[in-house]
């Protein structure tokens, strides 16, 4: 079973630097990264991982995130997260399925996320 919050603790760290090294600690070096579910072109292995990842040039000023583990079964976690882009940008639902190898890196990775509308303001 992996260890869940210290993962999510290097995923936001990762996040935060956008350093190829932080990133790479995530994953196997054969993991697949599907950016949405039955993704037709998932992100295979750690360089196309790392440069889907880089080239999306989110900054750490830029967001913030919070999240709650719903469950794990054996080695794999579901996590649901809200990610709240700053500076008039949108604010995602998210749910991640992480499945993990025995070494605690992430071995495939499927992430759903949806865009939340704006809610009407409440009557008077």
């Amino acid at each position: 079973m992996s260890d869940v919050n210290s993962w999510m603790s290097q995923y936001i760290r990762a996040w935060t630097s956008n350093d190829p090294d932080d990133i790479r600690a995530l994953f196997t070096e054969d993991a697949i990264y599907h950016d949405r579910p039955n993704s037709e072109s998932p992100w295979n292995g750690h360089q196309e991982i790392v440069k889907a990842w880089t080239d999306a040039g989110d900054r750490p000023d830029d967001w913030t995130f919070e999240w709650t583990l719903l469950g794990q079964d054996g080695d794999t976690a579901f996590v649901q997260a809200v990610t709240t882009y700053l500076n008039d940008e949108p604010t995602y639902d998210n749910l991640w399925v992480i499945r993990f190898a025995e070494d605690g890196r992430a071995r495939e990775f499927t992430e759903w996320y949806m865009e939340r509308k704006d809610t009407p303001a409440a009557p008077n």
